[in-house]
This record gives C-alpha cells, sequence and structure tokens, in this order.
C-alpha cells in the first residue's frame, strides 16, 4: 500500500498534471487520493505496532475474556460464530484452523459485551446481522 501512495503522490505533483483548463480538476482528485492513501498507511502502521505489542497467550477455561481471547457464540436462534477479540482490525475475517473467524474490536457491540464474560455467560447484543446470547 505504501508503494501505491507514494505513486498517487508523485502523479499528482507531476508537472504533467497540472490544470489543462478550469473545469480540469484531475490533479486536485490525484491530490485527495494520495492524502487518503496516506492517511491509511499511518493507520495501517499503527495498527501493526498494536497487535506486536500485544501480549499472546492461552486463556483457561474460566478466565474472564479479555483482548487477544477467541470466543466462540451461540447465536439466538441456532448455530455458533468465532470471534478474535483485538485491539484493532475490526471487521476483518482471518482462517483459524479451518473456520471463519471474525475480528471485534472491544469498541464494537459484541466486543464490548464480551469482555469480562466467562464461559456460560449470557450476553444480549442486536446487531444488524444477528442477536448473541452466549459464550461457549
Amino acid at each position: 500500500m505504501r508503494a501505491t501512495q507514494l505513486g498517487t503522490r508523485a502523479g499528482a505533483t507531476h508537472p504533467e498534471a497540472r490544470q489543462e483548463h478550469p473545469k480540469d480538476t484531475r490533479a486536485i482528485e490525484a491530490g485527495y487520493l494520495a492524502r487518503g492513501l496516506a492517511g491509511r498507511v499511518e493507520t495501517l502502521q499503527e495498527d501493526l505496532l498494536a497487535l506486536q505489542r500485544m501480549e499472546v497467550r492461552d486463556f483457561g477455561a474460566d478466565e474472564p475474556v479479555a483482548l487477544g481471547a477467541l470466543v466462540e457464540v451461540e447465536r439466538a436462534g441456532g448455530g455458533r460464530a468465532v470471534y478474535f477479540l483485538l485491539p484493532v482490525a475490526g471487521g476483518e475475517t482471518v482462517e483459524v484452523d479451518g473456520r471463519e473467524v471474525l475480528v471485534v474490536t472491544p469498541a464494537s457491540p459484541i466486543g464490548e459485551a464480551m469482555v469480562g464474560a466467562v464461559r456460560g455467560d449470557d450476553l444480549e447484543v442486536r446487531g444488524p446481522r444477528a442477536t448473541v446470547v452466549g459464550v461457549g
């Protein structure tokens, strides 16, 4: 992504990208894109640092859910889902042992409800996709 951002910035500032007529906004748009990509690169670098600093550990069966926990829950109406509680990258999907796992952060409704929960707790989180009812 960094290379894309640098390439976009170079294109936006290249002498041939200057405005040809009053309604030509290519250079302006390229500048906006370059700034947006630069911000995204910075955010990804900060997220990577946060993950590198995070302590990875095993959780005991009776320990409360905290950052780094892999949590399996039962959904209302049946079915199970697996969540990975991380400080960043919420909404990303990863595969763990052949299972789809959704990354959530403590700032999300499901992440907030899970923090501190222990096996067997009932959680009620209503979201656009489903209602989660318990920690397995």
